[in-house]
């Protein structure tokens, strides 16, 4: 595993709202993900795993505190590709085929029509989901659009996946699908991973394990029986 680090959090805090209606999400964080790690982020749900996520993803900005990216650039340098993100619900346009929803993202950044559509389809190749691509999205399975997402995030070939809550909405066999997926595409394309979840089963099948509780983070390692 390499020493680059690819997201540095020293110290952060996220409030929402102001004065006596103020919700702090996120208390004094400091970690670091580097380039080839596994993290699973557990807690119960609203414990602040999202927030965080949602700030290493470049998506929030912190209240208080720093965040860089030190082996990737500043936040604009994070899309399309170098961080990706997985969502709980894998957000497909409901119009578009599996094939186009893959390509969007790189052609809203300035990609070429071409050059996305092979990229997109190459993502679907190397998840078994070719034979997906010229459906629409209300003609799959919740556990085949989960996956699809997942190629999404692949066809940008990111160095850094986060995936919140990513089985929170599939049963237990499209659960592990989806997780077998993750972790198979992290390690195929040398991708660092972090799955925030409240299900012990996926942190289970990960190395090291962190914690959050009412928006404070412990980092343990933990290894893998």
């Amino acid at each position: 595993m390499s020493t680059e680090t690819l997201v540095a959090c020293e110290g952060l805090a996220r409030t929402y709202g102001s004065g006596a209606t103020a919700t702090v999400a996120l208390h004094d964080a400091t970690c670091a993900v580097h380039a080839g790690e596994q993290i699973a982020i557990t807690g119960p749900s609203g414990s602040g795993k999202s927030t965080l996520l949602h700030l290493m993803a470049g998506l929030d900005e912190p209240t208080v505190g720093h965040i860089g990216w030190p082996a990737i650039g500043t936040r604009d340098a994070l899309r399309p590709g170098p961080v990706a993100m997985v969502f709980q619900g894998p957000s497909l346009l409901p119009a578009l085929s599996v094939g186009e929803n893959v390509a969007l993202p790189l052609q809203l950044e300035g990609m070429g029509e071409a050059r996305a559509r092979a990229r997109a389809e190459a993502a679907l190749v190397a998840l078994d989901l070719d034979e997906l691509a010229d459906k629409l999205p209300e003609e799959i399975s919740g556990g085949q659009a989960q996956r699809v997402a997942v190629a999404r995030v692949l066809a940008g070939s990111p160095r850094l996946i986060l995936a919140d809550e990513p089985t929170g909405q599939l049963d237990r066999l499209n659960a592990d699908a989806v997780v077998d997926v993750l972790l198979h595409a992290a390690a195929s394309h040398g991708a660092a991973l972090v799955i925030a979840t409240h299900d012990s089963r996926v942190a289970e099948r990960i190395a090291t394990r962190w914690t959050v509780a009412d928006g404070r983070l412990t980092t343990t390692q933990g290894m893998l029986r």
